[in-house]
């Protein structure tokens, strides 16, 4: 059988926190909105596989992530795209090592009909329009921020709840030897 899944950076305990009462304020404010439920993370990509090639997956991300060194990921700005998403992004330094880790796992991994985002940010809110953007914008003032990327997760979409879970975490251990190492499901 076919599931939906996604990998994703996780932020610390404290930014997860943040965002989730982020979340909170803007609802109040706004009412509901996609996105309102989820977890902070920073999307790599997304993709179907079958639920039976799961476990040749994780050893794939296991090798990949073993070769990956942390990075200091720093929270500068609020921002907003024209689809309606409404988020925090990264300083220019961080979103150049994330995007470099991003395209480590997306190229490696050769999974067929992969999202892949290009452009790292934690999304608070998604499909607003216009006149609930600028009430979030005139809502936060965002204070600079910063986590440790030292990992990707694994998440995997729960159809009851109509969000990714996170099934699985995959630490950077910057083990050079892992770098060359190329893989593929098929």
């Amino acid at each position: 059988m076919t599931e939906k899944y996604s990998l994703a950076f996780i932020p610390d305990l404290l930014i997860i926190e943040k965002l989730k009462q982020m979340k909170n304020q803007l609802a109040e404010k706004i009412g509901w909105f996609h996105s309102k439920n989820a977890i902070a993370h920073i999307t790599v990509c997304e993709f179907e596989l079958d639920a039976t090639a799961i476990t040749s997956l994780q050893l794939q991300l296991t090798q990949i992530a073993k070769g990956i060194q942390p990075v200091k990921v720093t929270l500068t700005d609020l921002g907003a795209y024209p689809n309606g998403a409404f988020f925090i992004q990264p300083d220019l330094e961080s979103k150049l090592h994330l995007k470099s880790i991003m395209q480590k796992f997306t190229s490696r991994l050769k999974l067929p009909n992969m999202y892949k985002s290009n452009d790292p940010h934690l999304s608070i809110a998604r499909k607003l329009s216009d006149s609930q953007i600028a009430m979030a914008h005139e809502l936060f003032i965002l204070e600079v921020s910063s986590f440790l990327c030292d990992s990707i997760a694994l998440r995997q979409f729960n159809l009851v709840k109509k969000q990714y879970e996170i099934i699985a975490t995959f630490p950077f251990l910057d083990d050079s030897s892992q770098k060359i190492i190329q893989t593929s499901l098929f």
